[in-house]
């Protein structure tokens, strides 16, 4: 077995949730009088923790209205936004199969809260599938590794023995800092050369492709 250990990232990687964060994030925009959000650069801090993608996207928001932009995103998610957030097709096979194996781990590391993370999962009814996770909100956001660190030592393995995977150049940096393998896909929010400077060990470009590589 290539790796005792598994980590996902969850937006854009195992879940098609981009579009909602998206139109959530411009409506909460709009609701504090900020203006309209380019979606653009709304899917270029999908993986941040919410004040840290706050800052990048509104660059001199005052702590006021990023406190109220922050309680007004997580409104429009849970109770003022429709739009569907499938899992990839494939992905809920593929994580089974994972699961499977009785000596491997598997793992989520990303930019919600955990709050949000708790809730998606009883929603997908895919708490079961993981043996630990950690949110941006309970560590430090990403591309800062302590995430990482943290699920190392929760699971005791050691970073030879782990994997990262994820769609932006934030999963990646993450693990690149620890000196973690670190497998990029395209089927998310950042551009296939955007994921090649990270080095990843591997690129899937299809969602069964990642699985045959994990299981090889």
């Amino acid at each position: 077995m290539r790796y005792r250990l598994v980590i996902f990232d969850w937006d854009g990687t195992l879940m098609d949730s981009a579009a909602r964060i998206v139109s959530c994030m411009q409506a909460a925009s709009r609701d504090i009088g900020w203006g309209e959000l380019p979606a653009e650069a709304i899917r270029d801090i999908i993986g941040l923790g919410l004040p840290e993608a706050i800052d990048k996207l509104c660059p001199g928001i005052d702590p006021g209205r990023s406190e109220l932009l922050r309680s007004r995103y997580p409104f429009h998610f849970v109770e003022g936004d429709t739009t569907p957030m499938p899992f990839f097709p494939g992905v809920e096979r593929g994580v089974a199969g994972l699961r499977g194996i009785r000596e491997r781990r598997l793992a989520v590391a990303t930019g919600k809260s955990r709050r949000g993370l708790d809730r998606i999962f009883r929603e997908s009814g895919s708490a079961d599938w993981f043996h630990a996770s950690r949110t941006a909100d309970e560590t430090r956001s990403k591309p800062h590794p302590q995430m990482l660190e943290e699920l190392l030592i929760e699971l005791s393995v050691d970073v030879e023995e782990a994997v990262m995977i994820g769609d932006t150049e934030y999963d990646l940096e993450m693990a690149r800092a620890l000196g973690m393998d670190r497998i990029a896909v395209t089927w998310g929010v950042h551009a296939p050369e955007r994921l090649a400077v990270s080095q990843p060990v591997f690129t899937a470009e299809a969602v069964p492709e990642l699985f045959d590589w994990l299981n090889r």
